[in-house]
């Protein structure tokens, strides 16, 4: 009895020391699974790093328009009610944010119609989230593109396996088939991958932009408020 459980535990041992070996046989690095996707893998990877680029170029100089003095509007009320038109001014030129840019425009135009200088403001404002947005409409790209090359790569390699298949004739096997479904599959999933990646980093993008669209048009309504007051004589 002792032999036989022996012997089974022996047998047991050489069966997983196989299975491993196969297992090891099989594994394939990164790059060795990326080279299997074909040429189809190349504008998938250069819209990967077009969309990084794109995205931490951004993020940078949007969190930097998103930076505001908290004390600026105050001191451009007080100099517009002590008269220093000059000096706001000054302050204004003194500071670069889309907010410092589109008050220095409304501060030029004080003693026109508040429909002109709202309409002045609004004009900034764009302009100003317009430079904040470049670039965004290429990640939008690069979020629906990728995919759309990924299956491309897939129904190429599906017709690859399928002419190998009706070439080979009765010498139909596995590893036939395989290098058009490696294209198929791995070309899918990497567009997937950078396609879910630039969708996600266009969504924050636009959010950081919506919050500096919400800051202009609140500094909008300040000053043109501040413009209506009463001149205290």
């Amino acid at each position: 009895m002792n032999d036989l459980l022996i012997i089974t535990q022996i047998q047991l041992a050489d069966t997983v020391s196989q299975a491993s070996d196969q297992a090891g046989e099989i594994t394939l690095s990164f790059w060795e699974l990326a080279f299997k996707g074909g040429w189809v893998m190349v504008p998938i990877v250069v819209l990967s790093f077009i969309a990084v680029f794109i995205f931490f170029e951004r993020f940078f100089v949007i969190r930097q328009a998103q930076k505001e003095d908290s004390l600026l509007m105050n001191r451009i009320k007080d100099y517009i009610h002590d008269g220093k038109v000059e000096s706001a001014l000054a302050l204004c030129q003194s500071q670069n944010s889309p907010v410092s840019k589109m008050l220095e425009k409304g501060i030029k135009m004080i003693g026109r119609p508040i429909r002109d200088v709202n309409a002045a403001l609004e004009n900034v404002g764009k302009l100003e989230i317009y430079k904040l947005e470049k670039g965004l409409p290429t990640m939008a790209t690069v979020a629906g593109g990728a995919p759309m090359i990924g299956f491309l790569g897939t129904v190429m390699g599906m017709i690859k396996a399928f002419y190998d298949m009706s070439t080979a004739g009765s010498n139909i096997n596995v590893s036939l088939l395989s290098n058009g479904i490696y294209i198929a599959m791995v070309t899918t999933v990497a567009g997937l991958i950078v396609g879910i990646i630039a969708f996600f980093a266009y969504n924050v993008l636009v959010s950081k932009v919506e919050k500096v669209v919400f800051m202009l048009e609140a500094r909008t309504s300040e000053f043109i408020d501040l413009l209506n007051e009463p001149v205290n004589e």
